[in-house]
């Protein structure tokens, strides 16, 4: 589906709950195609994000919207344009998978069956068993599967990956990126910082129910500091003036340091000294993460996830 709106839009959207502030003032936006993480830990807001692009929370102001749709006050028109992934899948106890892939392929309004039987073996799955013998893996099969084969234009997924062994993380993440790759959106909620690291084009870091920070995975590294590792032989090099270094340790032939901004008062400052080796690596995803969020300040009683 072609579009020059956005595919999922928040406009200053935020949800009270008397006067826990769950989400404030949010604004957002996902283009085709793009694959967007929500980060943050529980009670940053991103349920009450999710939900509330669902249409199951209304926002005590501002909106959001599925390709211009109000999600509160237009929310069949929207929901026929999305799958949902939920990070707790509840089954029908008496069905079989197949049976329950099925009733959720019908209330989706149709689905790919050729793509459905193709999911099936590829997550290993047996849709001949009772909904009451899967595990929690199993049972998460299903949500995905169920979602993926509706090739929806609109992807919402809140912890999706939950239960899946590392083989199955894995072949969920290239089914997300085929689902790109055929130009679909997908809005992601997850704790699991290496895939988001490996699947998204931008992610969005909420705290305590706001965006402290958004953009590409390149634009936020060049925010933060590099670790840099070196060794030296004979007199250590003279770092007091240079710029931009924190958190220096220099002895018995070590150097370990971080730097922010421009790296050339280091490297000029370091070609002074004999320094055979040299390594110098960007942040991870995880230390992003950490360094927007610190998690041992504590979260208000009452917020909402």
């Amino acid at each position: 589906m072609a579009t020059s709106i956005p595919v999922v839009r928040f406009d200053e959207t935020s949800k009270h709950f008397g006067e826990v502030v769950a989400l404030d003032k949010l604004t957002l936006e996902v283009g085709e195609g793009e694959i967007v993480g929500l980060l943050g830990p529980n009670g940053a807001g991103k349920t009450t994000t999710l939900r509330t692009l669902l249409g199951l929370m209304k926002p005590t102001s501002g909106r959001a919207e599925i390709f211009g749709l109000d999600a509160w006050s237009d929310p069949i028109a929207a929901h026929r344009q999305l799958a949902y992934i939920p990070g707790e899948f509840h089954v029908w106890p008496q069905l079989t998978g197949g049976q329950i892939l099925d009733l959720l392929g019908a209330v989706s309004g149709g689905y790919d069956a050729a793509y459905r039987d193709e999911l099936v073996e590829r997550f290993n799955f047996d849709p001949s068993k009772k909904g009451r013998s899967y595990s929690k893996g199993n049972r998460q099969k299903i949500a995905i599967i169920a979602a993926l084969m509706t090739r929806a234009p609109l992807l919402v997924m809140d912890e999706p990956s939950s239960g899946l062994d590392p083989l199955m993380e894995a072949t969920f993440q290239d089914c997300l990126r085929a689902a790109k790759a055929r130009g679909q959106t997908i809005l992601l909620s997850s704790h699991i910082l290496s895939e988001v690291e490996a699947v998204c084009d931008r992610v969005a870091v909420l705290r305590q129910g706001v965006l402290v920070e958004h953009g590409t995975l390149a634009d936020l590294r060049h925010l933060h500091a590099h670790t840099v590792e070196a060794t030296y032989v004979g007199q250590p090099p003279i770092l007091d003036d240079v710029a931009g270094i924190e958190d220096v340790y220099v002895q018995d032939g070590v150097i370990r340091l971080q730097v922010t901004g421009s790296t050339d008062p280091l490297l000029k400052a370091l070609a002074e000294a004999e320094v055979p080796s040299l390594q110098m690596r960007e942040p991870s995803l995880e230390e992003l993460f950490h360094a927007f969020y610190d998690e041992s300040e504590d979260v208000p009683a009452g917020t909402a996830g």
